[in-house]
């Protein structure tokens, strides 16, 4: 019996997504000026304020206020009437040095046998539904706001719109797990107050009926010619949409939630496709191997999949703190595997193959986790991005002004097919 499946995405004017992107470039300049940094940082965002918080060991000193005004700017976060301004929003610091007692589980003689920062389970998927190896309904979600936001730095289509949004996408999916079509789009998307209701009690209708008229008529064209061919069979006439269903949505931003670093862990990953092992990406430097071992097995099951071994995978992978080796891995092809081995041999297989070691010091120097490159991961999600290499500059025009070539989203690299292939005899 075909079933409905359904992501949401967020937008980098969120106020949760706010706080990861701050949380993340405190991560690259501490990173960049210092790659053997311990960093946890959280970060509160709220009316006209944002709070640091966290654990810091580096030999770099930053000015963090000028980094998270920075952030917030970049965002667009520039105008008073947001309530929220990089400008004059006050920043309060409250980091302070790493306990002695979790680094001293970490850091070790041998580099090699570098601990795990925490203990808990960590989960990598990738499906062949998509090129990018993500699932469908999260990949449209994701790709609408990007298609928001860039319209609205254009400024000239949809000149309205502010910079704190949502969306969803409810898919049709056959017995066989197909996707049939899109059955319902959600966006909420803040916007000005257009419409002056001094003396129009029709004001806000006019507001929500000009924007659905922009966003179906102007955006969804656009989302549209960027899926590809082979995906325009399911934007058709009878899609439900739902745009701002609550009506206007003037106040947002920070000033509308507070925002907190880690809230969107299921943004972040695979839109609730797979598994999810709670811990949250960022604000943590890459000895958290929350983050690192969770980009580890996604690299794991999208190499996997696109070599062909199976049409979709779960990959788990769990640590004790201070303990190098994993204590457990496990592969769910739920069924869909091409070779006669069952998953837990396939597991085993895996195990073996120094191409996906599971060690914390061998995934930190496989994708080189110890190079700032996790701001642009904090919105829009953490997997299916392009993987490329980008010149960023930290603290430009200072004295201490410091430019990295580094390579974003490593573990998204088809890198291991071959040595799949050969390991378990796929053509």
């Amino acid at each position: 019996m075909p079933y409905f499946f359904t992501s949401e995405s967020v937008s980098e004017g969120h106020p949760d997504k706010v706080a990861d992107q701050i949380s993340d470039a405190l991560i690259d300049h501490f990173l960049a000026y210092d790659p053997s940094s311990k960093v946890a940082c959280e970060t509160l965002v709220t009316t006209g304020q944002v709070i640091l918080a966290g654990e810091v060991k580096s030999d770099a000193y930053l000015d963090v206020q000028s980094i998270a005004r920075e952030v917030i700017a970049k965002i667009g976060y520039t105008k008073s009437e947001y309530m929220f301004d990089a400008n004059s929003c006050g920043i309060l610091s409250a980091i302070h040095e790493q306990s002695p007692d979790i680094n001293q589980g970490v850091e070790k003689a041998n580099p090699e046998e570098q601990g795990a920062g925490d203990q808990g389970m960590m989960f990598g998927y990738a499906t062949n539904e998509t090129d990018n190896y993500m699932p469908l309904p999260l990949m449209l979600a994701h790709l609408i706001l990007q298609e928001l936001a860039e319209m609205r730095r254009e400024g000239d289509i949809i000149a309205y719109l502010r910079l704190d949004a949502k969306s969803q996408v409810t898919l049709e999916y056959s017995d066989n797990h197909k996707a049939l079509r899109i059955d319902t789009i959600v966006i909420s998307t803040q916007h000005d107050e257009f419409v002056s209701a001094v003396g129009n009690p029709n004001a806000e209708k006019e507001m929500l009926d000009k924007i659905k008229s922009d966003l179906i008529s102007h955006l969804m064209p656009r989302v549209k010619a960027k899926v590809g061919a082979v995906l325009h069979h399911l934007f058709n006439e009878d899609i439900k949409y739902h745009i701002n269903p609550t009506g206007k949505f003037v106040i947002g931003g920070p000033h509308g939630d507070t925002g907190l670093t880690g809230r969107k862990i299921i943004v972040d990953t695979y839109g609730g496709r797979g598994a999810h092992g709670g811990g949250a990406f960022s604000g943590k430097d890459p000895s958290k191997v929350d983050r690192s071992a969770a980009y580890a097995t996604r690299h794991i099951a999208k190499n996997i999949v696109a070599a062909g071994l199976c049409e979709q995978v779960l990959v788990q992978v769990s640590y004790a703190i201070g303990v190098a080796e994993p204590v457990g891995l496990f592969v769910d092809t739920y069924g869909t595997a091409t070779v006669d081995l069952k998953d837990s041999e396939i597991a085993s297989i895996i195990k073996t193959m120094p191409e996906f070691s599971l060690k914390p010091y061998h995934i930190e120097n496989r994708f080189n986790l110890r190079t700032p490159i996790y701001l642009e991961t904090a919105a829009y999600g953490h997997m299916g991005r392009k993987c490329e290499t980008v010149e960023k500059t930290f603290n430009k025009g200072k004295k201490n002004a410091l430019s990295v070539s580094v390579k974003l989203f490593p573990w998204e690299e088809l890198n291991a097919t071959d040595a799949v292939k050969l390991v378990f005899n796929l053509k």
